[in-house]
């Protein structure tokens, strides 16, 4: 099965020359113009990552998609792609997870998705695991009380 990539960026060309070169290294890729595409197409289908422009509509149009994407069930693995990356650390603390920097060549790329799809899955991995063993150590606790109580009784 093909891994879905969301790729927003108003700039037509870049678009689909991102597309087709992702495409032809085995990505489903589903593409927005704007933020606001993009959010629709957020809540209408699942996708393993998000990759936005970050200056479309408004300078800063970017962190609305990686905060509709972060807000997701499906939880995407995100990425801003900028031109400027004079960004400092703020793509950070709004929810990106990747910086990429325009232009990039295409090994770069592929190589920057690939890494930070095999690190989102390993966190979203360790973080079920992490619930799992917390719920399990609740229903311990449960039962022990429980067990408890009945002695008491």
């Amino acid at each position: 099965m093909k891994r879905r990539i969301l790729l927003v960026d108003d700039e037509l060309a870049i678009l689909l020359t991102l597309k087709a070169i992702l495409e032809m290294h085995g990505f489903e890729v589903e593409t927005a113009a704007s933020a606001k595409e993009a959010e629709q197409k957020l809540s209408k289908g699942v996708f393993e990552m998000v990759i936005t422009d970050m200056r479309m509509e408004t300078e800063t149009a970017g962190y609305e998609v990686i905060q509709a994407a972060r807000k997701q069930s499906y939880d995407p693995a995100t990425a801003i792609l900028t031109a400027y990356p004079s960004l400092g650390t703020e793509w950070k603390k709004k929810g990106a997870q990747s910086l990429l920097v325009k232009p990039v060549n295409t090994h770069d790329l592929l190589r920057q998705i690939e890494a930070l799809l095999v690190t989102h899955q390993d966190h979203k991995v360790a973080a079920a695991a992490n619930s799992q063993g917390k719920n399990a150590m609740a229903t311990d606790a449960k039962s022990e009380r429980g067990d408890q109580v009945k002695k008491a009784v």
